[in-house]
């Protein structure tokens, strides 16, 4: 059995370096029809196997008694509610046509780690989500080890499912927070100001722990 499918790990690594460079750029996330079509067209296999490798790094509640690829290992709300799938999906990143091979690949070495453990997978769903969300945890951890050979897909794969959720990056922040992002509402991100942006008047260490460069510009930037 192969380890991995036919995957050009190239072309997947600046696929989410990209991404991950991208983001800044997101004022707002795409019209949900557009990102909800997104991701109708990746088919409901790769979803379910993103969403488990998301539910593992940051987990939450399942969103019912017949959900899978949500293992609910904690209360309240995890990446996938959060909006892991509308990020990746967005059409502002160039991820979606990678989407589905990120998923094989996850796949594929969720069969070699069920294979090596003599775990029988399910069939009527992918090979990660059939996995227990220990022994996701488990293989998860593996993925990170310096020897993997994806390490860096994994890496960029996990940066984009927190920034999913610490703070809903493919949304505006205002906006999110407004709706209840349940990432910033659970991690208690402050709101804005009546204007719609964020001041801190007070220090967040209880002193000034410098003052601005005099050639700092009125908008707060560096010279």
């Amino acid at each position: 059995m192969s380890p991995a499918p036919d995957v050009d790990r190239r072309a997947v690594l600046r696929g989410l370096a990209a991404a991950v460079a991208a983001l800044p750029t997101l004022g707002t996330v795409a019209a949900p029809s557009a990102s909800a079509a997104s991701a109708a067209s990746l088919g409901s296999w790769p979803v379910s196997t993103l969403e488990a490798f998301a539910d593992t790094l940051v987990p939450g509640e399942r969103r019912s008694s017949s959900d899978r690829a949500i293992a609910g290992a904690a209360p309240g709300p995890g990446a996938v509610q959060a909006g892991v799938i509308a990020l990746l999906t967005s059409p502002e990143l160039p991820l979606n046509p990678l989407l589905p091979g990120i998923a094989a690949l996850l796949d594929a070495r969720a069969t070699v780690y069920a294979v090596g453990k003599l775990i029988l997978l399910p069939i009527d769903r992918p090979p990660f989500v059939g996995l227990s969300f220990d022994h996701r945890t488990t293989l998860v951890a593996r993925l990170f080890q310096a020897d993997d050979l994806d390490r860096a897909i994994w890496q960029l794969l996990a940066f984009l499912v927190g920034l999913a959720f610490d703070t809903a990056a493919h949304r505006h922040t205002a906006q999110a927070l407004a709706e209840g992002h349940p990432g910033l509402v659970w991690t208690g991100f402050p709101p804005p100001d009546a204007d719609g942006l964020w001041r801190y008047p007070a220090h967040s260490y209880g002193t000034a722990l410098a003052g601005p460069h005099p050639a700092t510009t009125p908008s707060g930037s560096p010279a």
